[in-house]
């Protein structure tokens, strides 16, 4: 067999296999086939060509993505959570066109949506949606996808399509049991775990990965006309991609919302996370009557399925002790797979809460990820109860230290009354080397545990006078360990000052606010003079925040604590440059809450404000998203209470790029 006709029967296996799930060969005949091409390629390198299967395999490593300008602008979709605002929708588009148009119906995959240009037919570019106007170059990590095609079997100039990756929901098992037996950290769900595969420097990686693509629309197209969205899906099968879709058109909306209903029903038997159902005008001389939004389409909207629910039994309930000593009560129950990642915890918030819902120790209950993201408890199932189940008291001392714990006039919170107590020491000193402040590498929670037991610190300005031949002989460290741990403490001094700001752990003060403070004041030591009224001039800074400041700066301790910090050599001073690079989020307020899988707290707020975004600590009306990760606390529930989206981290990859 020559080498074309090799390419070809590899290419038709590989489409047979992957996209069209019907196998005309034998996995064993496959990798015959492979390493027959192989072995000609590598006598013949200079015969190899771009669509050749070979490319699939990856093991390119780059030293960046460069950024691609997408010709037409990738938008997101409006949502609708109601059948309301379905027929709203409906009601707009026929009031524009002034009749009932066609409708498609389709599964709204849950994964990275990507751009992949075709020149004369062969693959040359893949990308990223980034912020919908600017993506990232990722055509190596797409190569190694194996349903996407590196040579059409159509004929055609120039194409762009656009679809979403995604991981199955066995290979993401599957991913997270090998993460997790290597020690590993698992990944939050198939999503995250997708858009982290995608954005590897190691093609190899991605490979590894077993990333998956539907396709779902034209975006351009030289050499060919396009009608319909039907007429385009069928082209795209023909041209080899894989699509998802019945081929069924709706004349009314109200079968279009039955759809919706039957796509509900079959979701969890899918192989694949979807998060909606997507409605569409079929006809795209409708669609340019319609038009589009600065960013999202009047022709389409999303409808959003509600949060998966699953039943499970809480075991008990344990109390976690903060940095500010606040006792934070957690649920721990049976783990339960929810919307695709396995939970055993969530976070009760605080006696209101617990009493509010009458959550007991035994009870069964619901259990959600608000906003697909946050565990959470939904309620708990009463007809359930045995009658064994135990009302849950917060404790009247701190379950660290021993000492007193008391409840604020006004406020949920429970808090230790030792400042001293080893929780908090412990917990502060954690936030204190943490990446969104001092940014220590190396200093996790065992290592400050290790110091605090071995009495090498008693306080976070302690860690710039400890000398490595002091750690090398604790347990696990070693003399190359302890060496790269003090060259990383000898390189936070250099810092910007609201990261010491916020690192100090000041009730109130995030980092947000530590940036707007640092930058207006110039200095630490202003901090020791300015006054309430001074600080509540800044831009986002109230008067809580004010006074909290002023009081910690008034204490004799922060004196203490600023003055060994600044022996040491710790910067003092403000070096921010509060320009931001583009103004895609330009008008938009943040805020930031719980651990995201891969973002620290200060790179999500770089990020955002490096877009022009504003990043503020605390939930209001004002605030348009609030980005929550694992162990989101009373934040989360102000948003939703408020009406404010909540988006996941991979939400905010959508947005950003």
């Amino acid at each position: 067999m020559d080498y074309e006709a090799l390419k070809k029967e590899i290419a038709y296996h590989s489409r047979q296999y992957y996209v069209l799930d019907d196998p005309k060969i034998t996995d064993a005949e496959y990798d015959k086939l492979m390493r027959e091409l192989l072995a000609f390629e590598k006598e013949h390198p200079e015969l190899v060509t771009a669509d050749s299967p070979s490319q699939k395999i990856g093991g390119v490593i780059l030293e960046g993505f460069e950024s691609v300008t997408h010709e037409v602008q990738m938008q997101s979709l409006q949502d609708a959570f109601s059948r309301e605002e379905v027929l709203d929708f409906h009601k707009r588009v026929t009031d524009t066109l002034g009749y009932s148009p066609t409708y498609a119906v389709e599964h709204k995959i849950d994964g990275l949506s990507v751009s992949l240009e075709y020149e004369n037919s062969v693959f040359k570019r893949g990308s990223t949606r980034g912020d919908g106007n600017v993506g990232e170059d990722v055509t190596e990590n797409l190569k190694t996808v194996m349903s996407i095609p590196l040579r059409l079997d159509v004929d055609v100039e120039y194409l762009e399509v656009r679809g979403e990756v995604f991981i199955s929901k066995k290979n993401f098992e599957k991913i997270n049991s090998e993460r997790e037996l290597a020690g590993e950290q698992t990944f939050a769900n198939p999503r995250n775990a997708a858009a982290g595969s995608l954005r590897q420097l190691n093609s190899a990686v991605a490979r590894e990965r077993s990333l998956d693509i539907f396709v779902f629309n034209i975006q351009q197209i030289r050499g060919r006309e396009i009608n319909t969205h039907l007429d385009g899906l069928k082209f795209l099968r023909e041209a080899g991609f894989k699509v998802i879709s019945n081929d069924t058109l709706f004349d009314n909306i109200e079968d279009a919302l039955g759809e919706i209903e039957h796509i509900g029903e079959i979701r969890p038997e899918l192989y694949y996370d979807i998060d909606g159902a997507v409605i569409k005008v079929n006809d795209l001389s409708d669609r340019e009557k319609l038009g589009t939004t600065a960013k999202t389409p009047k022709w389409a909207i999303a409808y959003k399925y509600p949060a998966e629910q699953k039943k499970t039994k809480i075991r008990d309930i344990v109390i976690q002790v903060g940095r500010t000593g606040v006792l934070t009560p957690n649920a721990e129950f049976d783990p339960v797979s929810v919307s695709g990642s396995v939970i055993a915890r969530a976070t009760l918030h605080n006696e209101d809460y617990i009493k509010s819902k009458d959550i007991r120790i035994g009870d069964t209950v619901l259990v959600q990820k608000a906003g697909d993201v946050i565990p959470e408890v939904v309620r708990v199932i009463t007809e359930e109860r045995t009658g064994e189940e135990r009302v849950f008291a917060m404790p009247s001392v701190c379950p660290v230290c021993g000492s007193a714990v008391h409840r604020e006039e006004g406020e949920a919170a429970v808090r230790c009354t030792d400042a001293l107590c080893p929780a908090q020491l412990a917990r502060s000193i954690e936030h204190f080397v943490s990446r969104d402040a001092m940014d220590i590498e190396g200093m996790g929670p065992n290592i400050v545990d290790k110091f605090l037991e071995n009495s090498l610190i008693k306080s976070s300005a302690d860690l710039y006078y400890l000398k490595a031949e002091d750690i090398a002989g604790l347990d696990k460290m070693g003399k190359k360990s302890a060496a790269n741990l003090i060259a990383s403490i000898e390189k936070s001094k250099g810092n910007d000052m609201s990261r010491l700001l916020f690192a100090l752990g000041i009730r109130h003060i995030g980092l947000g606010a530590a940036k707007k403070i640092s930058s207006a004041v110039g200095s630490i030591e202003a901090l020791f003079t300015v006054t309430e009224e001074e600080i509540c001039e800044i831009d986002d800074v109230g008067a809580i925040m004010a006074k909290s400041l002023v009081d910690f700066f008034e204490r004799d301790s922060t004196a203490e604590l600023i003055d060994a910090l600044k022996g040491a050599g710790v910067n003092m001073l403000s070096l921010q440059d509060d320009t931001p690079v583009n103004d895609v989020l330009g008008g938009l307020t943040f805020v930031i809450t719980g651990t995201l899988p891969t973002l620290g707290r200060k790179e999500a707020t770089q990020l955002i404000e490096s877009n022009g975004g504003k990043v503020t600590g605390s939930v209001s009306k004002k605030t348009d998203y609030l980005v929550a990760g694992e162990e989101a606390g009373s934040k989360l529930a102000k948003a939703q209470s408020l009406g404010v989206k909540v988006i996941s981290e991979a939400d905010l990859y959508d947005m950003l790029g």
